[in-house]
């Protein structure tokens, strides 16, 4: 990365909800309830996954770090109390797994305008440790700013989008799904969703063509010749121009337009493919 790029970047800091698993079955179970591979895995290595249900929807998101002892399971979007309720209903004696004293994780971010969140970009702290170079010379960011940079860049963390009803390749999370493992909770449909080959919406950005007093907002219809295109499920402003932009799930016949209606005044709205956007699967 060079010095313009870190310039750019911004340092996103919270504290997230964590469920400790602790025994020797760790890896094996969260291998099983969880969408990504995670049998085989070094300690310490940060894993993405998702938290699915039995219908292949996504409850939550999650990141995974086994140790020697157990694992951690951080809680980046969704409700924890799920999650742990979640997993203790299917713990039995034989997995020798036990859930652990749940705590909250300091986690850091960097945010880069065009790249996919990964990894790479996180690193979680310890309350008494701060971060080294590069990571204490960026800039934290503000909620507005945050909600701007993920409206952007197609990184599916509202409410709108994480409804308990979307699937993995519906927001765009193909990369957070590992189709070639074994059983796991919701991989039947997840399965069959991957050999169609298509969804019935798709995470698209979407930006007003001009500057309008019509304020768009959450949970307005977006529309294609008077048919229903889709729902506009985040909303953020451009102080500077006056347009609005956001994240909207766009129904399969309408991904093709360039432009859609939204909202009770067919606002006009440009849509575009997020660049962080992992397209799903090809038909097999």
């Amino acid at each position: 990365m060079n010095s313009n790029q870190d310039s750019a970047a911004l340092i996103w800091e919270a504290r997230f909800p964590l469920v400790r698993l602790e025994g020797s079955g760790c890896s094996s179970f969260l291998h099983g309830q969880t969408s990504s591979r995670v049998d085989g895995c070094a300690h310490g290595e940060l894993i993405q996954a998702c938290w699915l249900n039995a219908t292949g929807r996504v409850q939550a998101l999650l990141e995974i770090r086994l140790d020697a002892d157990g694992a951690d399971v951080l809680v980046l979007n969704g409700d924890s109390d799920s999650v742990a309720d979640g997993f203790d209903r299917v713990i039995f004696p034989a997995d020798q797994v036990r859930l652990g004293k749940r705590r909250q994780q300091r986690r850091m971010q960097r945010l880069e305008a065009g790249k996919a969140p990964n990894l790479n970009q996180v690193i979680w702290l310890n309350e008494t440790s701060e971060p080294t170079s590069p990571w204490a010379d960026l800039s934290p960011c503000n909620p507005t700013e945050l909600e701007d940079w993920r409206n952007k860049q197609g990184w599916p963390l509202g409410d709108q989008e994480l409804t308990g009803d979307t699937n993995p390749f519906e927001l765009g999370l193909s990369n957070w799904v590992e189709l070639n493992k074994g059983c796991y909770l919701g991989q039947e449909t997840v399965a069959k969703l991957a050999s169609r080959g298509g969804v019935k919406q798709q995470l698209r950005c979407w930006q007003s063509t001009s500057e309008t007093q019509h304020v768009l907002e959450s949970g307005d219809q977006l529309k294609l010749n008077n048919s229903r295109a889709g729902i506009i499920t985040s909303v953020s402003r451009d102080k500077a121009t006056g347009s609005s932009f956001g994240l909207a799930l766009v129904r399969r016949q309408a991904l093709d337009a360039e432009t859609l209606q939204a909202g009770n005044n067919d606002v006009v709205v440009s849509i575009a493919r997020p660049s962080t956007f992992c397209d799903p699967p090809a038909r097999g």
